[in-house]
């Protein structure tokens, strides 16, 4: 067969027949083909990892919490910053020489050495089996019993990089068992770091409450206008104004307060998803009153929380200044 054919089968390969669930194939591919036919291991390797994106960030919000934290309060380097945010790092000393920067360089390279003929594979030995590292067939075990999430605050997969926690440390004696394990999001996980041993696991069996008796638990489908996975939106059955909807998180839960974080983010992406539908819809809106009753005494009747999204118009009272301050009618204007 002439090289002409192998090309030819090889296109034919990445064009039509490669099938892919992941990134790898091609990424190896192109490694081997930018590096004349092959690769070792480590180079094959390294090119995965520059598309694993959670471990970028990962290692980025190490870099900003740790190693970048020390060299700014040591004076060597500086943050750089948009608006608030760090986006990366320069050195205070910004007039180095070219020859100066290959010295000091190269004295970076000495203290690695010297640091890793000391310490050996102890450097990463908390990635080995017996302190804890998580294989790839149990961290999928783990990720699909959480249906993807993070079993603190609910993010999924794709709106922040997950990390397969042990619940009781390995420095308090954790096992390596797999109901050892779960799903926690690089935020929460960094938080909670490796002296806590609390079990969030039940968050995300808690998602699936719901209350006998109770007229939101029990709603009919036909009510519903709208959903996402931790909430849904109904129109009101004694409205304030015309399109007046409720948004109501499918999780009984009596008290405002008492939502998940991601229970409220999904209802605040609902407000703003029926808002613009209200307005389509009717031209006439020009403002919204959203209120939410917590406790009887505020004028909670059905104890399921529910955020009320109510149309307002103009002149649709004759003073509407005040707006929700008139839930005490003689304070709504001052």
């Amino acid at each position: 067969m002439t090289s002409n054919d192998l090309s030819s089968d090889l296109e034919d390969f990445i064009v039509t027949r490669m099938r892919m669930n992941h990134i790898y194939q091609p990424v190896m591919l192109k490694v081997l083909l930018d590096g004349s036919g092959e690769a070792s291991l480590e180079d094959i390797a390294k090119a995965l990892l520059s598309y694993d994106l959670p471990q970028i960030e990962y290692y980025g919000l190490r870099t900003k919490r740790m190693v970048g934290d020390v060299l700014t309060k040591n004076g060597v380097v500086e943050p750089i910053k948009s608006g608030s945010a760090i986006v990366g790092y320069r050195l205070v000393d910004d007039c180095l020489s070219e020859r100066r920067r290959a010295a000091l360089s190269a004295l970076c390279d000495d203290r690695l050495e010297q640091f890793i003929e000391k310490r050996g594979g102890a450097i990463w030995g908390h990635r080995s089996l017996s302190n804890g590292y998580v294989s790839g067939s149990t961290r999928y075990e783990v990720l699909k019993r959480a249906k993807y999430r993070c079993e603190l605050c609910g993010a999924h997969e794709t709106q922040a990089a997950l990390h397969i926690d042990h619940i009781i440390p390995r420095s308090k004696g954790g096992s390596d068992d797999l109901s050892n394990f779960q799903t926690l999001c690089m935020s929460c996980n960094t938080s909670k770091r490796d002296r806590d041993d609390t079990d969030f696991r039940n968050v995300l069996a808690s998602y699936d409450t719901r209350e006998q008796g109770c007229v939101f638990c029990e709603l009919g489908a036909g009510r519903i206008i709208a959903e996402n996975e931790l909430c849904f939106a109904i129109r009101d059955g004694f409205p304030v104004t015309h399109l007046h909807t409720l948004v109501i998180p499918k999780r009984h839960v009596a008290d405002y307060f008492d939502l998940y974080q991601s229970e409220r983010n999904a209802i605040d992406a609902m407000l703003h998803e029926r808002r613009r539908q209200v307005r389509q819809e009717d031209p006439t809106v020009t403002g919204f009153n959203v209120g939410i009753n917590a406790g009887a005494s505020a004028g909670q009747t059905v104890f399921h929380v529910h955020v009320h999204l109510i149309p307002r118009r103009d002149d649709d009272v004759v003073d509407p200044r005040g707006g929700v301050r008139g839930v005490i009618p003689s304070k709504q204007r001052y």
